[in-house]
């Protein structure tokens, strides 16, 4: 059996190397020729922990990257599915083009498995009729089956092997090959339904923690304007055997939560309301901390934005993944503003992503007075003695510093 993985990023790769380990052979492809070349050299793509092990190893078993499709038995499609700003519904062209390109090479009997991230119905409207004219032209018996993932950066190959998956499929012989492949690595439960319902799983998921971060941060809102610590708030509140009230933070990030819940306000305006106003109030977060270093620097006298430092880029603690990260949103509304000269430092990102972007610690830190922590990786949790004459705002609650200003 021949396994052919398209799209080679933080879903595909690893899932690539997973499938590559289990004894089968991969080819995995992607458009981005630099990509590929990295790969071939057997270098990552991105920082996670024990990639480059899996890598090393599937390299030894055989594993290919190109950038050409291949014949093969299984498709397995992670591409980005962004969403439409506007419209808000889900943006379809990268899984089209690439299934597209699948079709024009895979034999009469294979399987095509979406992993990206779609909202309820996408198959249906995009996919399925692409196969259906493939199929009756020809004569083929090409399958479709939909395998969302559910992965974090900085656990992936944790959460690969012992997270529980969900496989749509139209036929049930097709999802029982689809799980046997899954279950060569994947040691969770791996359940069995239509593609429809698979589809739903992931976005729905995914919009349950959105509107439970939602109430976290309107929960930061009401209790500054009532003077009420909402740290200890929480704290006290999840004393009770059926509250679990999430952390607060300075926005929501990544191309999972951030995302997924505006497929649902999309696809069913006026029916997902509460996905809307979670929405809503996430996204109202980076402008909320914006207003909250305004604040601070008013109160100390700092004049000059420049004074101000953000530690992190990345949308989590200790991965390089930018997708959506709350600081860019920052960044984003301080142009808006006509504010410019924020100083930025991230342990995690070497690449020059924005202006002002620092690469030493030090050099940082030694041209700011205010301090904001967007993200808490264990890189500042050991760096307290250094910023220990700081003023600070803690948008993480972090550190254990009284003096440190919270949300």
């Amino acid at each position: 059996m021949l396994v052919n993985v398209v799209g080679l990023g933080y879903i595909g790769l690893p899932t690539a190397l997973m499938i590559a380990n289990s004894g089968i052979k991969v080819v995995g492809t992607d458009k981005d020729s630099k990509k590929i070349d990295i790969l071939n050299k057997n270098e990552i793509t991105f920082v996670e922990k024990g990639i480059s092990e899996i890598l090393a190893s599937a390299v030894e078993r055989g594993i290919c990257f190109t950038t050409e499709y291949v014949t093969a038995d299984i498709y397995i499609v992670a591409v980005p599915t962004p969403f439409n700003k506007k419209s808000k519904k889900v943006v379809a062209d990268y899984l089209i083009a690439a299934v597209k390109s699948v079709l024009s090479v895979c034999q009469k009997d294979s399987i095509i498995v979406v992993e990206s991230t779609i909202s309820p119905g996408t198959i249906d409207r995009y996919i399925r009729p692409m196969l259906e004219v493939k199929n009756e032209k020809l004569g083929y018996n090409i399958e479709l089956a939909h395998a969302p993932e559910r992965i974090i950066p900085g656990k992936m190959i944790e959460e690969l092997c012992n997270n529980n998956r969900v496989i749509g499929a139209d036929r049930r012989e097709t999802a029982e090959k689809i799980r046997e492949l899954y279950g060569k690595f994947c040691r969770g439960e791996i359940v069995l339904t239509n593609i429809r319902t698979a589809e739903m799983s992931k976005v729905v998921e995914n919009t349950y923690r959105d509107v439970n971060i939602a109430y976290a941060n309107e929960l930061v809102k009401i209790c500054n304007e009532a003077d009420i610590n909402v740290y200890e708030l929480i704290k006290i509140a999840n004393m009770h055997p059926r509250v679990n009230i999430l952390s607060p933070g300075p926005g929501v990030g990544g191309h999972c939560i951030s995302v997924d819940p505006w497929f649902l306000v999309g696809d069913y305006p006026g029916l997902a309301n509460i996905i809307l106003a979670a929405r809503k109030i996430n996204d109202s977060m980076p402008e909320y901390v914006l207003e909250k270093i305004s604040e601070i620097m008013e109160k100390n006298e700092i004049l000059d934005v420049s004074r101000v430092g953000l530690y992190g880029l990345s949308y989590k603690e200790n991965v390089d993944d930018i997708r959506e990260s709350p600081t860019l949103q920052l960044i984003e509304c301080m142009k808006k503003h006509l504010a410019k000269g924020i100083k930025v430092f991230d342990p995690y990102i070497k690449k020059k992503i924005v202006d002002n972007q620092y690469d030493d610690f030090d050099k940082f830190l030694s041209e700011i007075d205010l301090l904001v922590i967007m993200v808490g990786h264990s890189h500042i949790i050991t760096s307290l003695e250094k910023i220990s004459n700081k003023l600070i705002l803690d948008t993480k609650n972090v550190i254990n510093n009284t003096s440190a200003y919270k949300l």
